[in-house]
């Protein structure tokens, strides 16, 4: 019948909830699958790339992310009256929302990720905690952190410091606080639980044992809706500031063979148990040969560049065939070959790491050879100071890291941006670096970086 979807093109039209590169990777996929997309945009974004892109776009509202891109009911408006089957809706912004989710079901549209309880019981980390620890995963001595501070002073006193507070409801940094030893206690609970409120609407905290400047590595999980879950290799991201990843790779270079499978295992188990579809990330705290659950992305990466790169899967693709209900038609060994590393470029200041909006008078992304650019960037465009920095993702793949490292930094070299500021220049005393170069990568990476010569 018209409209319906077919095994050739699972949704006629697709309704892309989000702006930016991420927008324009799930336009380009659509298009690889013949799915025509709509775009939404806020006044500001009129002349962004992911609106040239689409076959439709419409305006959801003002700058401001709240009457716009979070605005839930202006988004289902515009499915509805452009007859969109399907929501895709990226990362960030309402992409790990459980509400809206639910809402995308109940006016009759395909909602491409995890079902709305995985969200929910992987979006708290009180639950995911449990559900870890049901699934046989390695968890971190501690808990929720209780209601009274003489409660939570016990608890901190059987974890034992140095310890970390987390917002329960959230991630990306926020909500977070090391905590010493007793006498920050007090203040680093007021301080992250207001934190929390103001991002999450939630000042529940976590409260766990601190490792030190242990390696952050991931796991890309994918099930689908006959109950199969496949594990696409992991990710090393342990390059960081304030826990925001800066640079990220496939496969996680010098650890062991064991260590790799453990962790591959352990995140099939924990998606297994919460009965996952769809696309997710579980993340890990390695310390040593030791690993620990960190917490799991119910959405697509930032960075899945690097693993569509070694395994040859599309994976935004595989999520547009899993929400139409179609097998993934993947083998449970999903091979890797080669190596890859991002480098994401964002619009700031390469020292402060203040933002820099403004417009792109110069904007040459590299090519040749093993190289990748995703991004909404384009000459003449603008960076608007309401959103996510993230202006560029750059990716080389090479049959081994050192290649893939050599690629990377022709790239970097190559890539000439004009009219704002970029962390270009950080990326590239990064990858240019000894340390790098070895491969001695944990969380406190930056704070031990040497400056290079640009060159």
């Amino acid at each position: 019948m018209p409209g319906e979807a077919s095994a050739a093109r699972p949704f006629r039209k697709i309704l892309v909830a989000n702006r930016g590169e991420i927008a324009v990777r799930v336009i380009r996929a659509c298009r690889d699958l013949d799915i025509e997309t709509v775009a939404v945009f806020s006044t500001v974004d009129r002349d962004a790339l992911h609106v040239r892109l689409a076959d439709t776009a419409v305006c959801v509202g003002p700058p401001a992310p709240a009457a716009s891109y979070l605005h839930q009911q202006n988004l289902l408006a515009a499915a509805s009256i452009t007859g969109a089957q399907a929501v895709h809706p990226g990362y960030g912004f309402l992409a790990e929302n459980a509400d809206f989710a639910d809402a995308v079901g109940r006016c009759g549209l395909a909602w491409i990720g995890p079902s709305p309880s995985a969200i929910r019981t992987l979006g708290d980390k009180t639950r995911a905690r449990e559900a870890a620890i049901a699934a046989d995963v390695p968890v971190l001595p501690g808990g929720p952190a209780p209601a009274s501070l003489e409660e939570t002073v016990a608890l901190a006193r059987d974890v034992g410091y140095p310890l970390m507070l987390k917002a329960a409801a959230g991630g990306g940094g926020r909500g977070m606080r090391a905590v010493r030893d007793q006498t920050g206690l007090e203040a680093a609970l007021d301080a992250a639980a207001s934190e929390a409120r103001a991002a999450f609407g939630s000042g529940e905290l976590m409260l766990e044992s601190l490792v030190e400047r242990p390696r952050h590595i991931e796991v890309q999980v994918f099930g689908d809706s006959f109950g199969r879950a496949l594990q696409f290799g992991e990710r090393d991201c342990s390059i960081q500031r304030r826990h925001q990843k800066l640079v990220e790779e496939a496969p996680a270079p010098s650890i062991s063979s064991e260590l790799r499978r453990s962790l591959a295992d352990a995140a099939l188990r924990l998606a297994r148990r919460v009965g996952y579809s769809n696309a997710g990330t579980v993340e890990f705290l390695v310390d040593g040969d030791r690993f620990y659950f960190l917490e799991m992305n119910t959405r697509i990466q930032v960075e899945h560049p690097v693993t569509e790169a070694v395994t040859g899967v599309d994976l935004v693709k595989l999520q547009i065939v899993a929400a139409a209900g179609e097998p993934l038609g993947l083998p449970d060994g999903i091979e890797t070959s080669g190596h890859a590393i991002e480098c994401r470029i964002n619009a700031e200041d390469p020292d402060t790491f203040a933002p820099s909006p403004g417009t792109l008078r110069r904007f040459r992304p590299p090519a040749g050879p093993g190289v990748r650019v995703d991004s909404h960037g384009f000459e003449g465009g603008a960076m608007p100071p309401h959103y996510d920095s993230l202006l560029a993702k750059v990716v080389a793949y090479g049959k081994d890291r050192a290649e893939a490292a050599s690629r990377m930094a022709r790239a970097l070299r190559e890539f000439e941006v004009d009219g704002i500021r970029t962390t270009l220049p950080l990326m590239r005393r990064i990858v240019e670096s000894p340390p790098f170069a070895k491969a001695e990568l944990d969380t406190g990476f930056l704070d031990r970086l040497e400056p290079v010569g640009e060159g």
